[in-house]
């Protein structure tokens, strides 16, 4: 498998070297909830719980678009307008978010450079995440499907992570750390010859068009090649520059701060046994 794929490779950059390449990707996206309610809790209804877990499922599942050409990408959501609720509140139900992936987000690759550049803000606040891209140890396999028209090979590539889950009991807050081995697939097409794929995935003979974690499961549902209006590519600039892991710690210092504040909220009564899972 490993020549099949350094023939492809070669293939790959003799075909994109001929031509003007480019394209537009429609992802969907979707994620397991990982809030969970303990009995008889007080403050919260069921009603109200219910609530939360619809606001949760929609906020879940969203749309990306992935505009490519040879060497580069831009990888952003699909956003549609919606009434003003910054704070997610809704019948009495308040969903928290951390800053990081948001909806204005921008998440470019340069596939050549070896390096990504994430827009994205934390509480308001702009970021420019840049670094070097993963390197993922795919192992490959001869196992096909069909996404739409298009034959797909798997891939996948096992490695442990690190999940942090708080519970709140009485207004007062557990952290608990756990590493689990998580085995991620993904489903690439030689059918459109480029090394790509959604969010920070890449690093395959072909563009990616599922991933699927466990938890976080990623499928294109349209696929647009060299289409009439001009894909551009253009690396973001704005915010403050930052490598991965010192924008990760700002991360959890604001979410830490955020839920000191969430304890000491009135009207909203955490109780017993509510677990918030904060990681995958």
């Amino acid at each position: 498998m490993k020549t099949i794929y350094t023939l492809f490779l070669l293939f790959m950059a003799t075909t994109l070297s001929a031509q003007d390449f480019s394209g537009r990707a429609t992802y969907k996206t979707s994620r397991k909830s990982t809030i969970k309610f303990g009995k008889n809790q007080k403050g919260i209804s069921d009603k109200m719980q219910e609530e939360l877990k619809k606001r949760m499922q929609k906020m879940n599942q969203k749309t990306f678009i992935l505009e490519f050409d040879k060497t580069s990408s831009i990888y952003k959501e699909d956003v549609k307008l919606d009434s003003p609720n910054p704070m997610g509140v809704r019948s009495g139900v308040m969903v928290m978010s951390f800053g990081g992936s948001g909806s204005t987000d921008i998440y470019y690759k340069n596939i050549k450079d070896q390096k990504f550049l994430n827009k994205t803000a934390i509480m308001g606040k702009p970021f420019l995440v840049k670094d070097k891209l993963k390197q993922y140890n795919w192992e490959l396999s001869s196992e096909t499907k069909n996404i739409g028209m298009y034959t797909c090979y798997k891939a996948t590539f096992t490695e442990e992570v690190e999940s942090v889950k708080i519970s709140m009991i009485n207004g007062a807050s557990k952290e608990t750390k756990t590493t689990e081995t998580v085995t991620t697939t993904a489903w690439y097409t030689t059918q459109v010859p480029i090394s790509n794929g959604p969010k920070n995935y890449q690093g395959l003979p072909g563009l990616i068009l599922e991933i699927n974690d466990g938890k976080n499961l990623i499928v294109c549902t349209e696929i647009v090649l060299n289409p009439e209006k001009k894909v551009v590519i253009e690396e973001p600039n704005k915010g403050k520059v930052v490598p991965q892991k010192k924008f990760d710690k700002i991360q959890k210092q604001k979410s830490d701060e955020m839920m000191e504040k969430m304890k000491s909220r009135k009207g909203v009564e955490l109780g017993n046994g509510i677990q918030i899972k904060m990681g995958r």
